[in-house]
């Protein structure tokens, strides 16, 4: 099952030079509250929209990653990866953002297929709605505006190959 990881920079750092993250893990993926929400019955229909929306599930949470790590970089980062079926866990509870999942296995380097990351023209606008998200979460319609700016940014693709690369351009 394709799972996104919402992750830091430090984390992204931490999975290429020790080669995993020991689980467990909350992460995003295509789960059945989530095709509710999209009220999509075809379970293949709009699976690449519903890959997405988990997606941008995983990067509104990296940014309150951010928030509690303070070396990291100011830009989101998402790792896809793939992970056995029965490692997943959907995560069904109002409380929790759609498509939440608990993932009991590590995710290894090799489990990984895309890492995407915000270029440095999203700095700013991390920088801002990393300091009111937890607001945003909250209600706050001043602050949900500045965390709609960050998210306005498209995410960089990178290649599993080419995750330490663009750890060195950071």
């Amino acid at each position: 099952m394709r799972v996104y990881l919402p992750a830091t920079t430090t984390v992204l750092r931490t999975l290429v030079e020790e080669g995993a993250l020991p689980g467990p893990h909350t992460a995003f993926a295509v789960t059945s509250e989530l095709r509710r929400f999209y009220e999509l019955s075809d379970a293949d229909a709009d699976l690449e929209e519903l890959e997405y929306a988990a997606l941008l599930g995983a990067a509104r949470a990296s940014l309150r990653l951010i928030d509690i790590d303070p070396a990291a970089a100011r830009r989101r980062v998402v790792l896809a990866a793939d992970v056995p079926d029965g490692a997943v866990r959907a995560i069904e509870d109002p409380d929790t953002d759609r498509g939440a999942a608990r993932v009991e296995a590590d995710i290894r380097v090799q489990d990984v297929a895309s890492a995407h990351i915000d270029g440095a023209d999203a700095e700013d606008d991390v920088r801002a709605a990393v300091n009111v998200v937890l607001e945003a979460d909250l209600g706050s319609e001043e602050a949900q505006f500045v965390v709609d700016q960050a998210e306005g940014h498209e995410l960089a693709w990178y290649a599993r190959q080419e995750m330490g690369s663009a750890l060195e351009l950071l």
